[in-house]
């Protein structure tokens, strides 16, 4: 097997994770095993079913009452009478007027009007908790989802025991049933940064963005505003900039001949970032000048005033936000692909799945733990999945590609290692 003995990637899209493979398994693992987790309040969000709520209602304490209901959407041209009678002919006795459980029979005479609650609930049937209950329960609960559009909503007694909500909500649809929050059914494209499905809107999957340093644009602090302290300006095209500068530092009385180091950090700070008549800071001009990055001449000039700056909308992950929300063993792949082999290669050892989740991920694990196995056999323990590929030395490449040659279990294949 030959290996060449340099590192041939160039891509800034490539990492130690996607060139093994690692990254693609645990693609799969977080696809089918993560728990999505609420930004808002915390929840694991998942698609509900009746015997997930089912269960989870019967786990209160026995003797426990409460009322199985569903909210009722309404639109802006029905009435009052027209939803009594409604759900009169479908049979349900009672509702929650934000709160107040009333009868129908009621609401025909009551001086009130569904239409202007701001939470009208639709009781469907009304038990206490016990093992006896289960298939009346299920079955309150399926109408529940029905009539719903997918919503249900339990009402506990006015004295629930210490410690439970008074009310418990349930969902089909992939969102927090607390507070509303969607997310995107976990696939293996969402943990893709090389996919527009998962990759950071901010900085298209880079983890980095660039921006304007000041250290590029005054590369030379001693130099005065005279002497061509702001770089971009010195250049023979911007002879009408350097004169707008001169009457600007006039103006606000910012002497000229003072090193850029002395100048105070207010004046300082308005020759960045000012626009006043007849200046524009030289930050504004840089970004405006974006508009014209179509002439190549332009790229190239902004650019040596740019260095890449970790992303602030990801903080590096290079991911979207819905995927980092979805956790195995609690953390997210972001935070799992920033770990060392050698740890990583502990925290697969130790990571906690239930019985179900094991069975669903085993094959992945198991193929992602060899693959890890392999790059610590090499030497490359120190190594996390994140880093970029075209960042290793030319051993390390080397190592990597007799991992990834190991790691494909060839048949009636001989490796000649010349010192490896």
């Amino acid at each position: 097997v030959a290996i060449e003995q340099k590192n041939p990637t160039r891509t800034s899209r490539s990492t130690v994770g996607t060139a093994t493979e690692i990254y693609d398994y645990l693609r799969l693992l977080w696809a089918r095993v993560g728990h999505t987790i609420c930004p808002k309040c915390g929840r694991e969000m998942r698609p509900d079913t009746v015997q997930s709520a089912t269960d989870a209602v019967l786990a209160l304490p026995a003797g426990t009452r409460f009322a199985v209901a569903f909210p009722l959407r309404m639109s802006d041209e029905v009435t009052h009478d027209v939803v009594v009678e409604n759900l009169r002919a479908q049979g349900f006795l009672r509702v929650s007027m934000d709160g107040a459980i009333m009868h129908l029979d009621d609401l025909l005479t009551a001086p009130v009007d569904v239409t202007f609650a701001k939470e009208l609930l639709v009781l469907v049937d009304r038990l206490a908790a016990g093992p006896d209950v289960r298939g009346r329960l299920a079955e309150a609960i399926g109408t529940a989802f029905a009539e719903g559009e997918g919503d249900c909503v339990i009402l506990l007694a006015d004295d629930p025991p210490a410690g439970t909500p008074h009310r418990l909500r349930f969902t089909e649809r992939f969102e927090c049933p607390n507070d509303g929050t969607p997310a995107p059914a976990p696939t293996p494209q969402l943990f893709s940064f090389n996919s527009p499905r998962g990759a950071c809107a901010t900085c298209n999957g880079f983890g980095a963005v660039l921006e304007y340093d000041e250290a590029l644009i005054v590369p030379h602090p001693e130099r005065s505003l005279r002497d061509g302290a702001l770089d971009p300006w010195t250049k023979p095209r911007y002879d009408n900039k350097r004169r707008a500068l001169a009457e600007f530092a006039r103006r606000e009385q910012i002497p000229m001949d003072v090193a850029w180091r002395d100048l105070s950090a207010k004046a300082r700070h308005a020759l960045l970032h000012a626009r006043a008549k007849g200046y524009k800071g030289m930050l504004p001009f840089l970004k405006d000048l974006e508009e014209k990055r179509y002439k190549q001449y332009i790229r190239v000039f902004l650019r040596q005033y740019q260095t890449a700056q970790t992303c602030g909308a990801c903080g590096g992950a290079k991911l979207q936000p819905e995927a980092l929300h979805v956790q195995v063993g609690g953390r997210t792949i972001a935070e799992v692909s920033a770990l060392p082999v050698d740890t990583l290669l502990r925290w697969m050892d130790e990571l906690v799945l239930s019985e179900f989740e094991r069975d669903v991920a085993a094959h992945v694990l198991h193929e992602a733990r060899s693959r890890v196995q392999f790059l610590a056999d090499v030497g490359l323990g120190y190594l996390t999945l994140h880093r970029a590929t075209r960042t290793l030395s030319g051993g390390e490449a080397q190592r990597i590609g007799l991992a990834n040659s190991l790691g494909s279990r060839l048949v009636d294949t001989l490796y000649v290692l010349d010192e490896p």
